[in-house]
Formats: structure tokens, C-alpha cells, sequence
């Protein structure tokens, strides 16, 4: 009989550790929080300092029956939930529902699942951080109060579905605003004024020398307004002489990035592998949680992945530097380890950074046993710790003042002179090589032309994840663990859409972000916002009462609250007008917002629900466009087709009687989509035969006679049993028929 129960929180975590504590211990896994505040009301009594009644989460009730037998059958039991205020009040709720006695329960934190982490952790056990657990309990609270009681109003007043959130509000905020800066911009031009330049000896290699300034005076960005300036300019160097006044030659160091928090690997993971923050923190959690790489047990590959601090032990930074003079010699080991300072506010320092567990473990040495998105994040984490570890990137530089009567024109260069960081990781789309040829002092130089150009200034751009993300966390506003889930909210509640990968505010975002501004202005701005991060911290650390800031936020938050509920009249949603009329019923057809982008909908709904594909050019585009490509089976021409969730295909215009269909690459060109296997099982619904099919999701059985029946069955294949490594595996139909919905009552 095991003498100690483990819970975790997850079931990947529960076979990785289990693994590493042996026979002595069960490890078990909570699958999240089993309490919670109820669904159906607000859950906190204001008039008794704002106490929370929280109750066992509905899905949890057999988890929690079987923990308690198991805990009762233990002598010990070690709470293992994540090193985080989540983890904590996670830790605290399970001892208050499964009714552990003190003496009994101790709590255990770790960085990292490994084998060493595991068990330095169970030797040195701690009481549960209540600091932590009370700040997280008046983030819930406060988030709570806000949803409850602001969401009804936006319901009545707006439009029914809505929800207004602390953080996912003030993320609206800062899209809208920057749309309305970006609507309100109005271009400024200038121009610049380039020299192309040659050697007299060597004329096959010109440069360009860019326009510095006259008798001494700087031009600015602005300077040359406009072209008759340029033109004053280009007339005053008519048949001037270029000579090279001055030749600088200097070396420049660059040092490496930090290592990753959880907002720079979103920021890097979106910018370099296409990443959104969601599934960014989707795959680090499997690479977290452990990965078998070969052999009987697995393995933690990177340390915990919500933080926002660039701590590192120091018996890894040791290990690290060991490592790199091993594997690239010691001129790219640092003489002194480097040491890197977070910038975040409220960083938990306690933390450490996103790094691999183990240097020596190379990407390309366990790349077979991951999926292609694991080894291109572990790939990436892995390149950025160790590049952070290692010596600056050295350049050569040297810049050239060349004269022109009264004019100085400026040329530069830079060649990498020492790859240090470089060599691991890759930085050139921040940086690029620039060659000069050998300039000499004194030296005269042939012009081959001048090259004057317009230019206007540009709008801010939108935001994309990455840059929403930096502007959150420069802000001070969320956490890493709420940046990847306030970005889903607003996605999903249509507040802001998806133009390619840029946010883009939706008339419904707009709406709701004036009535909260107008209304709710003391709380729906960056700097409160930023502000109650700073006091859920002061928590953490026990320097004050929970509810201290609360009644702080609530009192004018319920004045706010009952004006705009006397004062704020029924808003209404218009929708983008169009130039399209409906083909079925004559009206006009507006541009309406989905998930996925925008559409043409019919004006007359819900009487007419005629909807159209929208096209780039703001007209309806053609639900079925013909292309040059042929059918490979009956040779007549392929069209190209919207599908499921807009994603383009191509099938034979000779349908039905041909039926074949293909996916469109990156390139454009066709490729063929595999024919469904058939199979001797029949339909359990219909009597049709059944055919399997490929998705990303795994096999799948569908009934041959969709779409009239859509049933549906996923195959689930058993992994043979240890004993008898010969058995082939059998696959087995597990059916994903989902039961209809159950309307929900507002």
C-alpha cells in the first residue's frame, strides 16, 4: 500500500512524476480547480465583507470522493499544483474539500519535472503561501464582481451574450484606441536625398551615402518638406565635387536577449513560427508537463512556462557554460556568467525563466520523438537560453563623411566580425550586413546619381498578437498566465477580428468600449488596471487584507454602476453598409463580423438569411471562382471553392457526376485530398456503410450517406500491452455523437 498521495493537476504530469517517485507514492491529478464560485449567481455576500461561498465543481464530484478514500488510505499528502497564485489556490481548495488535517498535508513546488526537481521538492515540503492564495482569491472576487454586475447592464443596454472583463475591457480599449489613432492620422510628406556613389579606381561597386546635413546643421527626418525643397537642393549640388572628409573605423558589440518569459515566447513564437499565444502555450505545457525522448520514463523538457522572470539557477547557468566550451570552445563561453534583469512589473522573482531543463538535451537529438509544433518551440526555447549564455556578436563598423560643397552626405557599414550568439541564435531579421568599399581620406569619389524620393509618414500599425501582448505587459496589465486567454475572450465575444494577423476592432467592440469608457472610466483604463496588479502583489507578499481592496474598488464602482443604469440609453450595433442587394429577397446587404472574418448578410434578418462571401474589394465575392487547373480523373476545370471556416479548396465542376476535390498549398497548386478508405462497418443510424477518413485529429469514421447522416466516430487505437510486445494493436470506434444543447437561460 502506498505510504503518500501526490496531487497534481494534470494527468500528463500525474504518469511523469509517478514514474519518478516509485511504488511509495500515488500521484493522482485534481484536473484543475474543484471548487469555484456557482454559475448561476454571483457567489459573493457584499454586505459580509465581500465572503465568497464556493461549492464543489459539478464534474469533480467522484475526483473528489475517490482523493478523499485515497487520502485516507495515505500517511502523507503533498499538494504538487503549479508554482503560481493559480497553483496555490488550487493547492488550498483541495485541502479544504477533501477536509485535510494540517498535520497531514504539506505543499510541494517545483520549476521544472525532473527526476532531481521531484525529489528535492519532496524532501523540503512547505505549508500552503496563504499570501498567494488570498491574492488570487480577490483577483476571482474582483473579476467576478465585475462580470456579474457589469455584463447584465451590457446586456440590457447593448445586446444580450456580451460580457465586459477587468483586463479583456482595457485589451479592447487599446485596439480601439489605436484604430481611432490610425483613422484620425494624417500623412505629413517629406523626402530624403541619396548620393550613388562609385571609386574612381573600382567603378563596380557603388554605395549610397545618405544626405547628413549643411554647414553643420543636421536634417532631421521632416527637414525637406517637400519636392520644390528637394529640387532647391538636387541644383545646389549640380556639378559639385565628392570627396571623403572623414573614415571612422570602430568595432560594436551586441549582446544577447534574455532568456524567455512567457510574453517574449508568445511575442518570438508569433513572430517566427506563426504561433498564436494560445497554442504557444498549448504545446509548452506538453514539453512542461513531460515527454517520453526514450527509454521507460519521461522527462520535463522546459521549466515552467507562466512567468515573468529572467532568473536562472545558477547550478544550470554553471552546467550551461560548461556546456558551450564543450560543444563551441571557450571563446564563446563569457568571462564573468551573465546576469539579466526583468523589466516586467511585479515580476515574481522568485521564479525562473523559460528554459530547457537540461542544455546537453539538442533539439535535433530527441526531434523523432516529438510532434513537428514541440520540436519547433523546444527548438526555439532551447536556441534562446543558450544564446543567452554566450558571448557578444562582434562587428566591424566604419561611417564616411563625404563632402559636397556645403552639403555632408553620411555612408556606413557593418560586417560581423565574431559570430558569439549568432552562431545559435539567429537574429537577421533585426540586423543585416552592409559593405562598403575601402574609403580613404581625402579621397575623391565619382557620382553616378542622385537619387531624390517622397516619402509620407505612416500610421501607427495595428496591433498583432505579439505587440498586443508587449503593450499588455508594458502596461503592467494581466499576468502571464491571462494573456493568452484575454485574447481568445475577445476573439470569441467578436469584439475584435483577424485581418490576416492584425486586431481589428468590430462595430460591436467600438460600441461597447464607449459606453465603458463614457461610463465606467475609473476602472476600464490602463492605469487602474495596471494598479490592481500592483495591489494583488502587496497581497501576495501579506502587506494587506484582501478586502481592503476590494471595498476599495467597489464603493465607486457601484455609483458608477447605478448611474449608468438610470443615465445609459439603449445602444444600437449598426453594421457596415454595402453596395450589394440580396439575390433573394432585394434588399440591401450589409457587411457583418464572424470569428473567422467578415460576411455579407442579408439586411432583412432574421425574415431572410441570405449570406454571401465578402471579398477583398469589399463586393460579394464568387462562391465558386474557375481556375486554369484541370481534374485529374475527367479533365474538366477545378474551381475554387470556400469550405469550413472560409478555408479554400478546389473540386471538379463537373459535380456531381465528379467528385473529386483537392487541398491548395502554399503556392497555390493542387494537391489530392486522400480518397476515404471504405470499410465493412455499418452506419449504427442509417445502415450505410461506413468509410474512414484522415484528419489532423486522427482517423475517423463518417457515414457514407453524409451529408443526409452526419454520424461520426472517432478511432481510438489501443497501445498493445507490455507483456506481449507482439500483439498488434486493435482500433477501436469510440463515438463522438454529441448530445444536443441544452438551451441556457439568461
Amino acid at each position: 500500500m502506498p505510504k503518500y498521495l501526490v496531487i497534481v493537476e494534470s494527468p500528463a504530469k500525474e504518469k511523469t512524476i509517478s514514474k519518478i517517485l516509485g511504488r511509495d507514492y500515488t500521484v493522482k491529478s485534481s484536473y484543475g480547480h474543484i471548487r469555484d464560485l456557482p454559475k448561476s449567481k454571483i457567489g459573493i455576500d457584499i454586505e459580509r465583507d465581500f465572503e465568497p461561498t464556493y461549492i464543489n465543481v459539478a464534474k469533480a464530484k467522484k475526483l473528489i470522493s475517490d482523493l478523499k478514500k485515497s487520502a485516507g488510505a495515505c500517511d502523507k499528502v503533498y499538494l504538487a499544483t503549479d508554482f503560481d497564485r493559480e497553483g496555490e489556490a488550487i493547492a488550498w481548495h483541495l485541502k479544504e474539500a477533501l477536509d485535510l488535517k494540517d498535520a497531514k498535508t504539506a505543499r510541494i513546488t517545483f520549476h521544472e519535472i525532473t527526476p532531481e526537481a521531484i525529489k528535492d521538492a519532496v524532501a523540503n515540503p512547505r505549508a500552503l503561501d496563504m499570501g498567494l492564495v488570498d491574492s488570487q482569491q480577490a483577483r476571482r472576487i474582483l473579476d467576478r464582481l465585475v462580470g456579474y454586475k457589469l455584463s447584465p447592464l451590457l446586456w440590457k443596454k447593448i445586446k444580450i451574450g456580451l460580457s465586459a472583463g477587468r483586463v479583456q475591457s482595457v485589451a479592447v480599449m487599446i485596439i480601439c484606441d489605436r484604430e481611432e489613432e490610425i483613422k484620425n492620422f494624417i500623412p505629413a510628406e517629406y523626402w530624403s536625398i541619396d548620393a550613388e556613389l562609385l571609386k574612381k579606381e573600382d567603378p563596380a561597386m557603388p554605395f549610397k551615402a545618405s544626405l547628413a546635413s549643411k554647414n553643420g546643421v543636421k536634417f532631421e527626418k521632416l527637414s525637406i518638406k517637400d519636392k520644390a525643397h528637394a529640387d532647391g537642393i538636387l541644383k545646389e549640388l549640380k556639378d559639385a565635387q565628392y570627396t571623403v572628409k572623414t573614415v571612422e573605423l570602430k568595432q560594436r558589440k551586441r549582446s544577447p536577449y534574455g532568456p524567455y518569459t512567457t510574453s517574449t515566447m508568445q511575442q518570438d513564437a508569433s513572430r517566427r513560427l506563426g504561433f498564436s499565444a494560445s497554442k504557444t502555450m498549448m504545446v509548452a505545457q506538453r514539453l512542461y508537463e513531460g515527454i517520453n525522448t526514450g527509454g521507460d520514463s519521461s522527462a520535463g523538457l522546459i521549466t515552467y512556462m507562466r512567468t515573468d522572470s529572467l532568473n536562472i539557477a545558477k547550478s544550470v547557468q554553471a552546467e550551461t557554460l560548461n556546456f558551450l566550451g564543450a560543444q563551441f570552445g571557450r571563446d564563446f563561453v563569457p568571462q564573468t556568467p551573465r546576469f539579466y534583469r526583468t523589466k516586467s512589473k511585479g515580476a515574481q522573482e522568485a521564479h525562473e525563466a523559460i528554459r530547457p531543463t537540461s542544455p546537453r538535451r539538442m533539439p535535433l537529438s530527441i526531434k523523432q520523438h516529438l510532434s513537428n509544433d514541440e520540436f519547433k518551440l523546444y527548438d526555439l526555447i532551447w536556441k534562446r537560453f543558450i544564446a543567452s549564455q554566450m558571448t557578444d556578436a562582434v562587428y566591424n563598423t566604419v561611417g564616411a563623411d563625404i563632402a559636397a560643397n556645403d552639403y555632408i552626405f553620411r555612408a556606413s557599414g557593418s560586417t560581423l566580425a565574431f559570430e558569439g550568439f549568432l552562431k545559435v541564435y539567429n537574429i537577421e531579421e533585426d540586423e543585416k550586413e552592409s559593405k562598403l568599399p575601402e574609403l580613404k581620406e581625402g579621397e575623391s569619389l565619382n557620382l553616378k546619381a542622385l537619387l531624390p524620393e517622397q516619402h509620407f509618414t505612416e500610421p501607427p500599425p495595428r496591433y498583432n498578437e505579439a505587440s498586443l501582448i508587449k503593450a499588455l505587459e508594458e502596461h503592467g496589465i494581466g499576468r502571464p498566465s491571462t494573456y493568452a486567454p484575454t485574447i481568445k475572450t475577445i476573439l470569441d465575444r467578436l469584439y475584435v477580428r483577424l485581418d490576416g494577423k492584425k486586431f481589428v476592432p468590430t462595430n460591436l467592440g467600438i460600441v461597447v468600449n464607449d459606453v465603458l469608457k463614457k461610463h465606467f472610466g475609473n476602472i476600464v483604463n490602463v492605469e487602474f488596471t495596471a494598479g490592481i496588479e500592483e495591489k494583488l502583489d502587496a497581497i501576495s507578499d501579506e502587506k494587506t487584507p484582501w478586502q481592503n481592496i476590494i471595498k476599495e474598488f467597489y464603493a465607486p464602482f457601484e455609483t458608477d454602476l447605478a448611474e449608468a443604469e438610470k443615465n445609459l440609453e439603449r445602444q444600437k450595433v449598426e453594421p457596415q453598409k454595402s453596395d450589394e442587394i440580396c439575390p433573394n429577397c432585394g434588399k440591401p446587404m450589409v457587411i457583418r463580423d464572424s470569428r473567422i472574418g467578415q460576411f455579407l448578410g442579408c439586411s432583412g434578418y432574421p425574415e431572410c438569411k441570405t449570406t454571401m462571401r465578402l471579398g477583398k474589394d469589399g463586393k460579394a465575392a464568387s462562391e465558386a471562382e474557375e481556375t486554369d487547373m484541370k481534374c485529374d480523373k475527367c479533365q474538366s476545370p477545378l474551381i475554387k471553392k470556400a469550405g469550413f471556416r472560409g478555408k479554400l479548396y478546389l473540386a471538379c465542376k463537373n459535380y456531381p457526376e465528379c467528385k473529386t476535390t483537392y487541398n491548395i498549398d502554399k503556392n497555390g497548386n493542387k494537391v489530392l485530398k486522400p480518397e476515404p478508405e471504405k470499410t465493412d462497418i455499418k452506419c449504427e443510424r442509417c445502415g450505410s456503410m461506413m468509410l474512414k477518413r484522415i484528419s489532423k485529429r486522427g482517423p475517423f469514421l463518417t457515414c457514407s450517406a453524409f451529408p443526409k447522416c452526419r454520424n461520426l466516430q472517432w478511432i481510438k487505437t489501443e497501445k498493445p500491452p507490455k507483456a506481449s510486445k507482439k500483439t498488434p494493436a486493435k482500433p477501436s470506434v469510440k463515438s463522438q455523437t454529441k448530445p444536443a444543447k441544452k438551451s441556457k437561460s439568461k
